[in-house]
């Protein structure tokens, strides 16, 4: 049985149209968020190891802060590809990826649980303050596909909202309590972001909490 039949997990109610329409009013803020997050992405992209002329993905690119890091770690050599569900966030990105320079990158608006990929082609995957966006069924797909596109032993960084051994945190309640109240707001959640990586046939091999009030749970892990 999975974890989500064993602990509780909010779910969660925007469909994609919702979901959308909602990033599609925080793109425009979304800067000062990925701004906020700096040290977060710095500290996750770093432990991802990854080397010149290495193949990446990531999911939900936001307006592109991510990509524009990894794309100068991989180098000219390097192959980088993000998606998004979000058109104004793709047409945001392009456009800072043209004001940056960027000419490996490679952004297309889609799904993640339905990745347009060739099995076995990507070196890392790199998914931040997403996981915790797609509801409770839809988790271990996205996991699957994941696997399916990452080359075997494949790294995986997930970056998202822990509930682990922190249910009755001040923090997590509030998230849940915002989730549930606002949820065409609220869409995220924390969820057992651990369980779900180890069902999905992942073995981790590194974990770290950065954050007190608001943690947030860096987890790197392989195929």
């Amino acid at each position: 049985m999975g974890y989500m039949s064993k602990k509780k997990v909010l779910r969660v109610k925007a469909d994609d149209s919702a979901m959308k329409k909602m990033y599609a009013k925080f793109s425009k803020i979304m800067g000062l968020i990925e701004k906020s997050e700096k040290s977060l992405r710095n500290r996750s992209i770093n432990l991802l190891n990854l080397k010149k002329g290495d193949k990446v993905l990531e999911i939900g690119f936001g307006r592109g802060s991510a990509l524009i890091q990894i794309s100068k770690i991989v180098g000219e050599n390097g192959e980088v590809y993000g998606i998004d569900l979000t058109p104004e966030m793709l047409e945001i990105t392009h456009k800072n990826l043209t004001k940056h320079n960027i000419s490996n990158v490679k952004i297309t608006e889609g799904d993640g649980r339905d990745l347009p990929y060739k099995k076995d082609y990507f070196d890392a995957v790199y998914i931040s303050s997403t996981l915790e966006l797609f509801d409770n069924p839809d988790i271990p797909v996205v996991l699957e596909e994941i696997k399916r596109v990452l080359k075997p032993q494949g790294k995986l960084c997930v970056v998202s909202i822990p509930k682990k051994n922190r249910e009755s945190s001040l923090g997590v309640r509030l998230f849940e309590w915002s989730h549930t109240t606002f949820p065409k707001y609220a869409s995220c959640r924390p969820i057992y972001v651990e369980d779900s990586i180890k069902n999905a046939g992942f073995k981790i091999i590194k974990a770290e909490v950065m954050g007190i009030f608001f943690p947030m749970k860096i987890i790197i892990a392989i195929t």
